[in-house]
């Protein structure tokens, strides 16, 4: 069995404890209710308050969570929420394309795989759930550039780097092809990340109209495109999967 690290278990138990109760404690009961000495115990309250996972009141000197803990949770929820609201659509687009579907969320400077349809086949394939990808040679990663403003900021200002002969990797050609994306509202990779391997995406918007991911679809180049441009039916398929997941999310007009 993997040993455990003892203080990230008493942060975790400190965080549980502020959690429930009176939700605002002392010092003195902190400590008495996990069994530490209060130098133990104030040490670790003091580098969960500096990260914002804990908050001490100036006037009675209380702790309660902090607002990190927050915003931590309503990612969470918000990319629960998203997977949520996109398995029936992503079933469905994956049937209809005969392609595999990916569902991708900005995640550091690069695209999350929080959701993937397998291609309906018979052939070996291995779950990408969790695999990340990168932002500026992806279907998806376009797409999150061009219409979240913080995918944006990390895509252009950080070394493109080129996978394929295919990449774009200087930032003015990287602009034109946002601008492009936005103003067809779907992003395509055709071999720019895999030699071989096509792929098409479009963007997810929450009742905020806000972006908040990425659906597209990925296969082989001689499936995907037809004379050497994605098939406009499949296109076509990933915008309406990406509005459907839109409207569910409660967006208007998509």
């Amino acid at each position: 069995m993997a040993r455990t690290i003892q203080s990230l278990e008493r942060a975790a138990a400190m965080l549980r404890l502020l959690a429930g109760g009176e939700r605002r404690l002392g010092l003195s009961d902190i400590a008495s209710a996990l069994g530490l000495a209060k130098g133990t115990a104030h040490g670790i309250l003091r580098t969960l308050q500096q990260e914002g996972f804990v908050e001490q009141d100036a006037a009675s000197g209380r702790y309660q969570l902090g607002a990190e803990l927050l915003r931590l949770g309503n990612s969470y929820l918000d990319v629960h929420e998203l997977r949520a609201r996109a398995l029936v659509w992503a079933d469905d687009l994956a049937r209809s394309s005969g392609e595999s579907v990916y569902l991708g969320v900005l995640h550091q400077q690069g695209v999350l795989i929080v959701h993937h349809v397998f291609r309906p086949d018979d052939s070996r394939q291995v779950l990408e759930v969790g695999a990340m990808q990168p932002l500026h040679s992806t279907a998806l990663g376009k797409v999150l550039s061009a219409y979240d403003p913080v995918a944006h900021s990390e895509a252009a200002e950080v070394e493109r780097k080129a996978f394929t002969p295919r990449t774009v990797t200087a930032l003015r050609e990287f602009e034109q092809l946002l601008d492009l994306t936005r103003a067809r509202g779907w992003a395509a990779d055709v071999e720019e990340t895999w030699e071989g391997v096509a792929s098409v995406a479009a963007p997810i918007h929450d009742r905020r109209r806000m972006p908040v991911g990425a659906v597209g679809i990925t296969g082989a180049v001689e499936r995907v495109c037809d004379g050497g441009e994605l098939r406009s039916d499949l296109v076509a398929a990933v915008r309406d999967c990406a509005r459907a997941v839109s409207r569910d999310l409660g967006a208007s007009r998509f």
